[in-house]
């Protein structure tokens, strides 16, 4: 075989592998994800009342996510917040789908094709009051909230949750919802 056809071959494996990469994010090792997720219990409206600040969400105020079940059973993911600079509303829609089952709080969400990243829910209230979740690695956490403000209780949660997955609690930011 000539050079320039295994060139080609590991060019064309290495893109398979990246677009494999892509549309099945990781689960970090260390995330144990909530089970007994029930689905129709967290649609509708979140709060994110914190984050680690990431390229999509940078100086956001007032972000909000719904998620709304589709009808071919994947989630419609629809993020929403303000421009804290311009006062502009900014949103983005994206898909998510379940990982492995309905009842284990992994996911994945695309809001461009077939892009995926990791959304895992690693702690969950009871009554489905407050969530924190973990992407495909530690740059990506949210604490998401039923209301705007939230008891002292879960922030401290969220920081043990968040070193406990090797997140850096002074790079959460606690968002401002009024």
């Amino acid at each position: 075989m000539s050079v320039k056809k295994l060139l080609m071959a590991a060019i064309g494996l290495f893109a398979g592998y990246k677009l494999y990469k892509a549309a099945n994010p990781k689960i970090p090792d260390n995330v144990v994800l909530v089970t007994g997720f029930e689905l129709n219990r967290y649609l509708g409206t979140w709060y994110e009342v914190a984050r680690v600040e990431n390229r999509f969400e940078k100086g956001l105020i007032k972000t909000t996510a719904e998620y709304t079940l589709n009808g071919d059973g994947t989630v419609n993911v629809l993020n929403s917040g303000v421009d804290e600079i311009s006062g502009r509303h900014k949103r983005a829609s994206g898909t998510a789908v379940f990982v492995r089952g309905q009842s284990e709080g992994a996911l994945k969400v695309s809001f461009f094709g077939p892009f995926y990243g990791g959304y895992n829910i690693v702690a969950l209230d009871e009554d489905y009051r407050w969530a924190i979740i973990v992407g495909s690695s530690p740059k990506y956490f949210w604490v998401l909230s039923r209301t705007v403000e939230i008891p002292e209780e879960l922030k401290d949660r969220a920081i043990k949750v968040a070193s406990g997955v090797g997140v850096d609690p002074d790079n959460i930011n606690w968002v401002q919802q009024f």
